[in-house]
């Protein structure tokens, strides 16, 4: 049994939207997220980090949840900020059911459980989302999410799994920032950044959480394991 972490797969099998077109990085990118996810076994878990299907849709979606399903072991699914399909979760559980995925769930204004540990998490907020008009009602929502996902966890020691990075070289989130350091808690998973952004994360740990990012290409799209 382990637990396993990667966000951005950004999946499009059900849609015209390749990563490969930026680049080398991204090249056989489905093949290689394949070949990983191969080695899971029935009894593990594995947290999507936000940015799993470039569908607009659930239907649109389908082929990347269907490729997602036959993988071993269960899925649990953050939101990001490119999941446009993305719905109440009592709709896309119904969905889910509908097709026969049975080993994709979400983390959303919850928590789930591996072993005594609580897996928490949301989409989070990043520093270009402040330049639009809502950000502080979406900023409100996002903190509120969070601490909804928190106070689940009840006594048990937190991973927390954030889709924008919370920090990164030249910016914080302090709003975000103090949940973690109210709630002690111990991981903070964060994806989102690509490419050259990359250079500007920010690993290690302060204020007692350790942050660590997971994005698909930063990884080499294998996921990272968390746990045993």
């Amino acid at each position: 049994m382990a637990l396993y972490a990667i966000g951005d797969l950004h999946l499009s099998l059900g849609v015209d939207k390749s990563m490969e077109v930026f680049g080398s990085a991204w090249e056989q990118y489905v093949e290689r997220i394949s070949e990983s996810l191969s080695r899971l076994r029935p009894e593990d878990t594995l947290i999507l980090d936000g940015d799993t299907s470039w569908g607009m849709t659930l239907e649109q979606a389908e082929a990347d949840f269907r490729f997602l399903d036959a993988f071993p072991g269960r899925k649990l699914l953050v939101k990001g900020n490119h999941d446009y399909w993305w719905g109440t979760v009592s709709k896309m559980r119904r969905f889910f059911d509908e097709k026969g995925f049975t080993t994709l769930d979400f983390i959303h204004n919850n928590c789930a459980f591996y072993g005594d540990a609580a897996l928490c998490g949301t989409r989070g907020w990043f520093f270009e989302e402040e330049r639009k008009p809502h950000n502080e009602k979406m900023l409100r929502r996002e903190t509120i999410r969070l601490e909804a996902s928190l106070k689940a966890a009840g006594e048990h020691p937190i991973l927390c799994f954030l889709h924008y990075p919370p920090l990164y070289t030249g910016y914080e989130c302090p709003d975000i920032l103090q949940l973690l350091e109210r709630y002690h808690v111990r991981e903070c998973c964060y994806g989102h950044l690509h490419g050259y952004a990359i250079r500007r994360r920010i690993e290690g740990t302060r204020n007692g959480t350790a942050f660590s990012l997971i994005s698909a290409d930063y990884l080499g799209f294998a996921p990272v394991k968390l746990r045993d």
